[in-house]
């Protein structure tokens, strides 16, 4: 399902380009974003996500995954001198703080068999995706992000199919129902070519902080959609580890956009 999507989504993009006669062939200076975007963003997120599912719920997978605020502000810090405000850093503690809530052993059965391997992998594409939005900011764009995104689904979808056939062989759905070709169609045209145009596009023109705030959305979503469609339990620590991570993020964009201001006056 996970190549699928990318496939379908890239199929889509590339019949609208093509339409429109703007479809091209890659240019020299975006081949790195080409496979920032394909390979970390893409492929690497996807197939992190989906192994670690094997072994973790869906409300701590939703979370976890999308700590990339707080991963942004410190690899931008790290790698290209992006100090935060004292105010920012008091934040990033406090999401940190959240994190290890979560993935503490009060909060999570560290002796069911994959649950640890399970939210690092989670954690790592919270990690790559972050440095994705970093390289998003910083490149010199030749081409527009809408000219690149087949190309870049492409590319996932060459990934996770390799991948796919190299761990589980040749996938067999039992049935095509109409159900699934409306997931099929929703994930893939819909929710992902739409949704990494957009989000190229949006991420050249803000600052990495704020990029990484608009998917804080998604984990709040993912958590309360697993309790009421998978009856999955909330547990207190879980709440209050979402509490903290989410509460970091707003009190560190705060404080940034603070800055900011006092900056331009």
């Amino acid at each position: 399902m996970a190549t699928l999507r990318f496939a379908t989504a890239g199929f889509c993009l590339f019949l609208f380009l093509g339409w429109r006669r703007e479809l091209k062939l890659p240019k020299r200076g975006d081949w790195a974003i080409l496979a920032s975007i394909g390979g970390l963003q893409m492929m690497a997120f996807t197939a992190l996500g989906v192994t670690a599912m094997q072994y973790t719920d869906a409300s701590h997978a939703a979370l976890l995954a999308y700590t990339t605020p707080l991963w942004g502000l410190l690899a931008g810090w790290l790698l290209f001198g992006d100090r935060p405000t004292s105010t920012q850093l008091i934040a990033l503690c406090v999401g940190l703080c959240g994190i290890g809530l979560i993935c503490s052993p009060l909060e999570m059965d560290w002796n069911r068999p994959g649950a640890v391997l399970g939210a690092a992998m989670l954690l790592l594409a919270a990690v790559g995706w972050a440095l994705v939005i970093l390289h998003v900011k910083r490149h010199q764009w030749v081409s527009r992000p809408i000219d690149l995104a087949p190309w870049q689904m492409l590319f996932a979808t060459v990934s996770l199919t390799a991948m796919s056939l190299a761990i589980v062989g040749l996938p067999h759905v039992k049935s095509w129902t109409p159900e699934l070709w409306g997931l099929l169609l929703f994930i893939g045209p819909v929710a992902t070519s739409l949704c990494f145009v957009i989000s190229a596009e949006y991420g050249r023109r803000v600052s990495t902080f704020t990029m990484s705030n608009v998917t804080l959305g998604v984990p709040v979503l993912g958590v309360l959609a697993s309790a009421v469609f998978l009856h999955e339990r909330i547990t207190a620590l879980l709440a209050i580890g979402l509490a903290l991570i989410v509460g970091s993020v707003i009190f560190a964009t705060w404080a940034g956009g603070r800055a900011r201001k006092s900056v331009d006056e």
